[in-house]
C-alpha cells in the first residue's frame, strides 16, 4: 500500500508536468517593427534598429527628467533648511522645463534623421 509521502510526490510530479504544458501553450509571436518588416532582411534590421534607437532616446529623456526632479527636490529640501529661497525653486523648475524641452526636440530631430 502506497504511503502518503509517495502519493504526495506522485501528485506533485503529475501536476508539475500538466501545468508546464499549459504554460507553454500560447507564447506570443514576435512583433514586427513599427515601420513594417520591409522587403528584405536589411530593411527589417534597419527598422528594428530604428525602434531600438527610439527606445534609447526615451530612456535618455527619462533619465533627464529624473535628474531635473532630483535637483528640484534637493532645492526644496534646502529651502526648508534655510539655505535657499522659493525663487530658487522657481528658477530650477523653469530651467528644468527648458532642458527637457530641448531634449525632447533633439530626440525628435534625431529620430527623423534615421
Amino acid at each position: 500500500m502506497p504511503t502518503l509521502k509517495k502519493l504526495m510526490k506522485f501528485s506533485f510530479i503529475t501536476s508539475a508536468i500538466s501545468l508546464s504544458q499549459i504554460a507553454m501553450a500560447a507564447l506570443p509571436q514576435a512583433q514586427a517593427p513599427t515601420r513594417g518588416e520591409g522587403t528584405n532582411m536589411t530593411q527589417t534590421m534597419q527598422n528594428y534598429a530604428y525602434d531600438g534607437f527610439m527606445l534609447l532616446g526615451l530612456i535618455v529623456l527619462g533619465v533627464m527628467f529624473l535628474g531635473v526632479a532630483y535637483h528640484a527636490f534637493g532645492v526644496y529640501h534646502e529651502i526648508h533648511d534655510g539655505k535657499k529661497k522659493w525663487r530658487d525653486l522657481g528658477s530650477t523648475a523653469a530651467v528644468g522645463v527648458g532642458i527637457l524641452g530641448i531634449g525632447i526636440y533633439l530626440v525628435t530631430k534625431a529620430t527623423g534623421i534615421l
